[in-house]
């Protein structure tokens, strides 16, 4: 009984770790990585668009709003849209 509630344990806590969750940010662009394929707001944050997303159409200074996903340190773009 004792090795079943260990590998439950062990089962819940890596499902635990692989949980993604959808969250907003806004702020203004302070860089574009168009190789990197990467967008970093001015609170520091990182995100990665997908490669279908052009980062060519935002600009340095604008405010956007950036949805996205993030699984551990990952933050994947959903979507990118000027701030109102």
């Amino acid at each position: 009984m004792r090795m079943f509630a260990t590998a439950a344990l062990a089962a819940a806590l890596l499902g635990a770790a692989s949980v993604a969750f959808a969250a907003d940010a806004t702020g203004a662009i302070k860089s574009l990585d168009m190789s990197k394929d990467t967008i970093t707001l001015d609170n520091g944050s990182s995100y990665m668009a997908p490669k279908s997303m052009k980062l060519s159409d935002f600009k340095v200074g604008e405010k956007v709003t950036v949805s996205y996903t993030k699984a551990g340190d990952k933050m994947d773009v959903t979507s990118i849209k000027p701030a109102t």
